[in-house]
This record gives structure tokens, sequence and C-alpha cells, in this order.
């Protein structure tokens, strides 16, 4: 079964700082990251900066249209304009069918907010304290949705697996 967690952290900068910290846990066999994404919300800035982190991952990985769609759901973000309205409801509807429903967009526009970070982790095999453990920053706030084999399939099948 394979989990997405959302890490929130207190400074707009500690996100941007954990990819070694992930990268020992990895090693260790504590966490195999199959996807991985931070946002970043400097304090007076109108929207978050995201970056995806390739290093991490391999063949699990998703397509980046995952992460585009999932963060422009939660922050408003204008991905391509006006056309990306129409659709972004039909993949909302899409997205809570894999787990990902209104609760937990809601959750986590709540908290990542100017001013924080965040890590989105999609992983399998995870030691949820030893990983809060070993991230810097003064630790961060876990939100998380589980998915299971079939969601995870689901999710898969709407945004491509390029490695399979």
């Amino acid at each position: 079964m394979s989990t997405l967690t959302v890490w929130k952290f207190r400074t707009a900068e500690a996100a941007e700082t954990v990819e070694t910290a992930l990268k020992a846990l990895q090693k260790e066999g504590l966490v195999k990251i199959l996807d991985a994404a931070v946002v970043t919300w400097p304090a007076g800035r109108s929207k978050p900066k995201t970056k995806q982190l390739i290093n991490l991952v391999g063949a699990g990985a998703l397509s980046g249209t995952f992460w585009g769609m999932l963060f422009g759901l939660i922050f408003l973000m204008p991905l391509l304009g006006a056309a990306v309205g129409a659709a972004a409801g039909a993949l909302g509807g899409r997205l809570a069918d894999v787990g990902i429903d209104d609760d937990f967009i809601a959750e986590v526009k709540q908290k990542v907010t100017p001013g924080t970070s965040a890590l989105f982790l999609l992983t399998m095999a995870e030691v949820p304290s030893r990983i809060s453990e070993s991230l810097p920053g003064g630790g961060a706030e876990l939100l998380h949705s589980n998915l299971d084999a079939e969601r995870e399939a689901k999710l898969r099948e709407i945004f491509g697996d390029d490695a399979e």
C-alpha cells in the first residue's frame, strides 16, 4: 500500500532542506519514495513555489501533471489559464476517487499558508515516526491520505506511470 503524506513546516525554507534526510531514510530502508514534491511559500507572496524532487524518485514516479493539478486545486494557482478551470472540476472528482478528497484539499489549503512550506510524499513501507524524527527544521506536522493498491492504480491510470 502506498501513502500520500503531506508534511507541513513552520518556515518557508524548511521543506527545501529535506532532500538529504529523505535520501538517508531511503538508504536505511525505512521508506521507499515513489514520488516527492516541495511547496515553499515565503511570507508576502501571493502564491507558493513548487518543485518536484526528481533526484529522490525512480521508476515509480508519477507525471509532473499530477503535482501540477494537485497544487492547482489546493492553492488555486493558475496552471494554463481559464481553460483549466473546467478540467479542474472534473479532475477534482477523479482525485476523490483515489482518496484525495475535498476534506484533504481543504486541510492542506488551510494549513499550508504564506510563511510555511510543505513536503508532499508518495511512499511505500514508511515508518512515519522515523520520517518525522529525521526531518530538519524543528519537526513537521503530518497531514495524510492513505492510498490502497486499488486507489494507487487509479491514480496511475489518471496521471500515467511512464515507467511501466
